[in-house]
């Protein structure tokens, strides 16, 4: 009985490494959130569920649409990409305050597992 139940906690133990070492990074939450209308931000901030590999992680702000012109293309926005004081953060601070308009980050995060997964938030400044 001692030898089955021995098996039985290994077995157990191996399955819940397995879905450990499966865990990929998703985003938890964005400051401004998604699809939120605020004031201009002075940052972006994306809240992962895994600790961040900062070095194959990162970010790009995209302005996607200005008020008044109906015919304006997607324009990448100067910034900066850092990882935030958390692993498990990574802060986009645009290199000049944000104009009105709707804006997109689009993002790639990268755990301990090496497998990226990307996603975006959007948001609109007043």
């Amino acid at each position: 009985m001692k030898r089955n139940y021995a098996g039985y906690v290994i077995a157990v133990a191996a399955s819940v490494a397995a879905f450990a070492a499966q865990a990929h990074p998703e985003l938890a939450s964005s400051v401004p959130a998604d699809k939120a209308q605020v004031a201009a931000p002075s940052k972006v901030e994306l809240h992962f569920t895994e600790n961040l590999v900062t070095k194959f992680s990162g970010a790009r702000l995209v302005m996607t649409a200005m008020p008044g012109m109906s015919s304006h293309a997607p324009m990448a926005v100067a910034a900066k990409v850092a990882a935030g004081g958390d692993p498990k953060t990574m802060v986009i601070t645009p290199a000049k305050p944000l104009v009105p308009g709707t804006y997109k980050v689009e993002w790639r995060a990268v755990s301990s597992d090496t497998h990226p997964r990307t996603g975006n938030v959007s948001f609109s400044v007043k």
